[in-house]
């Protein structure tokens, strides 16, 4: 599981749901409104439910927090259900800090230009029409009205193969991401009480290492 949560900070996914009469959106339309909502958002709060299902442990783990992004590249998830942990990224270097374990897993923001994580989608990093395929999905109860998307990545050094986002047909808020890794595992984040331009400070996504931690240096990050 540390792994699969690594990977989403590296990760967050995608899901549009656009119903099918004829007064639905284009795809297009749907990206371009997305794009401009969240071009407008310097940075925003929320709390979040995590599910994480499948892949090569084929399990089910639930988990909850808080989460608070800022852009550029800046993040901080603080779990808090079944167990206390952060993944906190201050623009510069992502730390992974499991307090049960004593340890700290610090690696580096990707280079690369786009969104190669779902965090870094979250944090404002690449662009929908530049970065993704686009292809909306129908939402499979017929009375949701809610608008999905699947967001494939264009570049080669993504890791995760697509996104599906669940987006709130008038507002254009992200109510789901689900992300789907290479094994098959899908990472499900559920988003509750968004605050938006809440005027977070910098010190937020600062992190100070505890002392008596095993600290470990993650490069598999870097591309």
């Amino acid at each position: 599981m540390r792994n699969q949560c690594i990977s989403f900070i590296a990760v967050l996914c995608v899901s549009a749901t656009i119903n099918s009469q004829t007064t639905s959106p284009s795809v297009e339309t749907v990206i371009s409104r997305l794009q401009s909502r969240y071009d407008r958002l310097n940075d925003f709060s929320a709390d979040f439910h995590h599910t994480y299902a499948g892949g090569l442990l084929s399990t089910t783990d639930t988990e909850r927090g808080i989460v608070h992004v800022k852009k550029p590249g800046r993040w901080r998830f603080n779990y808090s259900i079944p167990e206390e942990k952060s993944f906190i990224s201050n623009g510069r270097s992502i730390f992974s800090y499991f307090p049960q374990d004593q340890q700290v897993i610090i690696s580096q923001l990707p280079t690369s230009p786009g969104a190669s994580t779902p965090a870094l989608f979250l944090s404002g990093v690449g662009n929908l029409h530049r970065d993704f395929t686009t292809e909306a999905l129908k939402p499979v109860d017929s009375d949701n009205t809610s608008l999905l998307l699947r967001l494939t990545p264009i570049a080669d050094n993504a890791n995760y193969e697509f996104l599906i986002l669940t987006l709130d047909p008038e507002t254009f808020d992200i109510k789901v991401m689900a992300t789907t890794d290479f094994q098959g595992g899908v990472s499900t984040y559920t988003f509750s009480n968004l605050k938006e331009n809440p005027g977070l400070s910098d010190t937020v996504f600062e992190f100070d290492i505890p002392q008596d931690v095993e600290v470990i240096t993650d490069d598999s990050f870097t591309r």
